[in-house]
């Protein structure tokens, strides 16, 4: 294991931990901030979990203005307090293992080899991670988070060249274009907002954890608005959550004139899947007929959230329909590289049966809605937000003639939905693995239980 980046860092795990929270706590608003806030002047430096009970699927908004980026009621754990989203606060045990799954992580490795070998020593301080550290709980989704690690924008181009290297060895096709996407549309709301220093394709950060291997655990952790990726390996498998995709606007248009159309396949199938049960099957699987405001349980400072099981079991579903439905979880399994997006999904299907699909919203073909995957081993869920901070520019951004343009949208809601709406050009979704396995925690502790460090 590589040495403790407390040692090494003016922020160690313990005082990161609490920084963040005190910083969540900034972003929350009213109840929740003053509720989170008077949390931290009774907890240690690294704050213990508050497990929260999950609202229904269409209940009130979990966060701030803004779309609910912010953790209202979540709590940040540190790395030795984590348990993992459960349905009830209870790990369910011996469901992940070392073992091989002949799926090569040799380009990924070679990648974050590579991507490390460009760091300055001052950089390496800033960017390398014991592998068990707290600043794999460290990421949120909100643009004005303070994050650490090396920027984007503030790397050499043959940084920026390595870096993105290191995605796309990591992520599918289908996963490197969206994350690409997402930070291209971050850009066009800062383009129209004025607001290129909170909102830019640039402001994502890299960090590191432990020394990439092809024997020994290692991870990378890459964020910022409304694109968290985390990437734990160990030998030849790779756990790639919590993995937060979203963005606001979801369509525009590109400096270059490009037309950027996000989540267009998930918003269309999620709608196919929920119209593909019959009536029965439908009250099961509605929880709410309407969506108001944020529905998401399981963002940022939600590690160790507890959220019950609901809308209708996979059991209760044909043979096709339940096809339609592995087919609805691959579209988010598959932002990672194809060899182990397969592995997962054989995962998920043996755990078919335990399966359940959530709805929150109307049916209709163009339905602003919130839909939940969730099993033993799987947890995704997609929302359609209420208007947050970029939603002034939502409109502007599908005018083509506003490509080069900038402060062309200000104030106002726009097309983002505002207030407590929810609305199709505001997208957050999430991916993780319950019961202890996010960041690869699970199989971390088991390879450290049979090799000491």
């Amino acid at each position: 294991m590589t040495h403790s980046h407390s040692h090494h860092h003016p922020h160690g795990p313990a005082s990161l931990s609490r920084r963040s929270f005190l910083n969540r706590a900034l972003l929350a608003s009213g109840a929740a901030a003053v509720a989170v806030m008077t949390a931290s002047c009774s907890t240690s430096s690294s704050s213990t979990s508050t497990s929260s009970s999950a609202a229904p699927a269409g209940g009130p908004p979990s966060g701030g203005p803004g779309g609910g980026g912010a953790p209202g009621g979540g709590s940040v754990v540190s790395y030795a307090d984590f348990k993992g989203l459960t349905t009830d606060g209870t790990v369910v045990p011996d469901l992940y293992a070392v073992h091989s799954t002949g799926v090569s992580t040799a380009a990924v490795v070679k990648a974050g080899t590579a991507f490390v070998a460009t760091l300055t020593e001052a950089q390496k301080k800033e960017t390398l991670y014991d592998v068990e550290a707290d600043q794999w709980l460290d990421w949120s989704n909100v643009h004005n988070f303070t994050r650490n690690g090396l920027q984007l924008m503030d790397m050499s181009t043959a940084q920026q060249r390595a870096g993105l290297e290191l995605l796309a060895a990591a992520l599918s096709a289908k996963g490197l274009e969206t994350s690409n996407n997402i930070r291209k549309m971050n850009h066009v709301a800062g383009r129209l907002l004025d607001q290129l220093d909170q909102f830019d394709e640039g402001r994502y950060f890299f960090t590191v954890m432990g020394t990439p291997s092809a024997e020994e655990p290692w991870g990378f952790q890459f964020q910022g608005h409304h694109l968290v990726i985390n990437y734990f390996v160990l030998g030849d498998q790779v756990v790639m959550t919590p993995t937060f995709m979203g963005s606001e606007p979801r369509t525009g248009y590109y400096d270059d004139g490009t037309e950027i159309d996000l989540f267009a396949d998930e918003l269309a199938a999620g709608v196919a899947m929920i119209n593909a049960l019959d009536a029965d099957q439908q009250k099961q699987a509605i929880t709410s007929a309407t969506k108001e405001g944020t529905a998401s349980q399981a963002e940022a400072g939600k590690d160790n959230v507890e959220v019950p099981y609901a809308g209708i079991q996979a059991t209760d579903l044909t043979a096709a329909q339940q096809t339609q439905l592995m087919d609805l979880a691959a579209l988010f399994i598959g932002t990672m590289d194809d060899g182990h997006a397969a592995v997962k999904m054989a995962e998920i299907k043996d755990h078919l049966d335990d399966t359940y699909f959530a709805w929150a919203g109307p049916t209709t073909e163009d339905a602003a809605y919130y839909l939940r995957i969730q099993s033993p081993v799987i947890y995704i869920e997609f929302d359609c937000e209420s208007g947050g901070p970029a939603s002034g520019a939502v409109d502007a951004a599908t005018d083509p003639a506003n490509a080069t343009k900038t402060g062309v949208a200000t104030g106002g809601q726009g097309g983002g939905g505002g207030g407590g709406g929810s609305s199709r050009n505001h997208i957050h979704s999430v991916v993780r693995t319950p019961n202890g396995n996010d960041y690869g925690f699970d199989l971390l502790k088991d390879h450290l239980a049979t090799h000491p460090h």
